[in-house]
C-alpha cells in the first residue's frame, strides 16, 4: 500500500476509532475538564500515533529506538482491536444496565447521573481487563516457544528405503526488531532436539529487511542441524526486501536454498519454489524447473511458502507440499477470513493426488500476540505403503 492510499484511507479509520474508545473509555467515565480526562486522551492519541509509527519504525530508527516505538505500537494494534470488540458486547449490556439504573428515580425515566457513570465505569473497566487479559495472553503465546507437533504422512510412492524419514518444518519465523537473535537460538536448538532426518525452512525468515540491517538476528540459524541438511525456500517477506540477498546469506549459514529446484534423496525427491511474489524481481515460482523430467516412479516431497502453491503441484503430480504463511490467522477472527484467501489454514488436507500441509510457524506479523494459533515446529515423517503378506 502506497503512504498516500495509506494516509487516505487507513489514518481516518484508525481515528475514527480511536474516537469511539476515548467516546466510551474517557469520555463517559470521567468529568470534563479533569486531570483524568486529560490523562486519558493524552494516552489514546500517544498510543495512536505509535501503533501508525510502529512500522516504518523498524527500518527507519535505530533498533533501541525501533524496538522503544515498536512493542506499545504493535501490542496497541491488537490491544485496540480487542477493546473494540469487548466495548461492542458492553453497547449490548448497557441499555439493561441503565433501565436498572432508573428504578427508584423520581421519574423512572432518566438515571441519576452518578449511577449512570457508575454503570459507563463499570462497562470500561470490564472492557478493559477482558482486553488486558486477552493481549496479555496472546503476547504470551506470541512469545512463547513454539509447540513441537507430530505428524506421520503415508505417501503411495514412497521407497520402503525412506519410511520414518522425519522433516522438521519451520516457517513464517519473521525476525524482527522486537524477535531477533535469540528467537532464532531458541528455534534452532528446538529444531535441532527433535533430532530430524532434515529440516524445511518454508520461508519468511525476516519481516521485510536487508541483510545488513537483519542478518545478525537470523546468523544463529546456522546451528540448524541434520544428516541430509537443512533446506530453505523464499516467502513473500524475503521477496518485499530483495530475495536474491537473503539466498546468498542462508547459503552462508550453512542451509541450502532451493532455487526452483530439486535434489534426490534416499527414497524419495525434495523439490523447492520460490514464492509467487518474487515474479517482479525475476525470481517467481518454476514448477516445470523444478519438478518436470523426474522419475514418476519416485515420490515428491515440495517446499512452497504459500499454501495457494498447492493448485500448481497437484498438476506436476506432487506428492506432498509443506506450506507456512498463513500463521493459523495468528488472531481470532481472521483465522477465519484466511480461509477466504488460502485453500488451507492449517494441517493436512488432501488436494486430488497430492497431500498439503500448512504448519502455523513459529512467528508473528505485527502485533507481537498469537490467538486460537499457537506457534509450532511441525515433524512430518513420511511413511511407505505396507505390503500384505503373500
Amino acid at each position: 500500500m502506497s503512504s498516500a492510499l495509506f494516509v487516505a484511507l487507513v489514518v481516518p479509520a484508525l481515528a475514527a476509532v480511536h474516537y469511539y474508545v476515548w467516546r466510551r473509555v474517557v469520555r463517559d467515565t470521567t468529568a470534563p475538564g479533569s486531570r483524568p480526562r486529560r490523562a486519558g486522551t493524552a494516552l489514546l492519541v500517544l498510543l495512536g500515533v505509535l501503533l501508525v509509527a510502529a512500522p516504518p519504525a523498524e527500518s527507519a530508527l535505530p533498533k533501541p529506538l525501533a524496538v522503544t516505538v515498536g512493542w506499545p505500537g504493535f501490542l496497541w494494534m491488537a490491544g485496540i482491536l480487542y477493546l473494540c470488540f469487548a466495548l461492542l458486547v458492553a453497547e449490548a449490556v448497557r441499555p439493561f444496565l441503565l433501565r436498572a439504573a432508573r428504578r427508584g428515580t423520581p421519574d423512572g425515566t432518566v438515571p441519576d447521573p452518578s449511577r449512570r457513570l457508575f454503570v459507563n465505569r463499570s462497562l470500561a473497566l470490564a472492557a478493559g481487563a477482558a482486553t488486558a487479559a486477552t493481549v496479555g495472553y496472546g503476547a504470551a503465546t506470541a512469545l512463547g516457544p513454539p509447540t513441537i507437533k507430530h505428524l506421520t504422512v503415508p505417501l503411495a510412492r514412497l521407497d520402503p528405503r525412506a519410511d520414518g524419514f522425519r522433516i522438521a518444518v519451520v516457517s513464517d519465523i519473521h525476525l524482527n526488531s522486537l524477535a531477533g537473535r535469540a528467537r532464532a537460538r531458541q528455534i534452532s536448538d528446538l529444531v535441532n532436539g527433535t533430532r530430524p532426518d532434515l529440516i524445511a525452512v518454508v520461508g519468511d525468515l525476516v519481516e521485510d529487511a536487508d541483510v545488513a540491517e537483519l542478518g545478525p538476528e537470523v546468523a544463529p540459524l546456522a546451528r540448524l542441524s541434520a544428516p541430509h541438511g537443512a533446506y530453505f525456500v523464499t516467502g513473500n517477506h524475503e521477496h518485499y526486501s530483495g530475495a536474491r540477498q537473503w539466498i546468498d546469506f542462508v547459503r552462508q549459514l550453512g542451509l541450502r536454498p532451493l532455487v526452483n529446484e530439486r535434489v534426490a534423496l534416499p527414497g524419495f525427491d525434495l523439490a523447492g519454489v520460490t514464492d509467487a511474489s518474487g515474479t517482479e524481481e525475476g525470481l517467481g515460482p518454476d514448477y516445470g524447473a523444478a519438478l518436470d523430467g523426474r522419475d514418476p516412479g519416485r515420490a515428491v516431497v515440495l517446499l512452497a511458502h504459500q499454501p495457494v502453491q498447492v493448485h500448481e503441484a497437484v498438476k506436476h503430480g506432487v506428492d506432498l507440499q509443506l506450506s507456512g504463511h498463513t500463521h493459523g490467522g495468528q488472531l481470532w477472527p481472521f483465522n477465519h477470513l484466511s480461509r477466504l484467501a488460502n485453500p488451507a489454514v492449517a494441517g493436512l488436507h488432501r488436494f486430488g493426488d497430492t497431500l498439503l500441509y500448512v504448519t502455523r510457524g513459529t512467528g508473528f506479523w505485527g502485533p507481537p500476540v498469537r490467538l486460537g494459533a499457537d506457534p509450532d515446529i511441525t515433524v512430518v515423517t513420511l511413511a511407505a505403503p505396507r505390503t500384505s503378506p503373500s
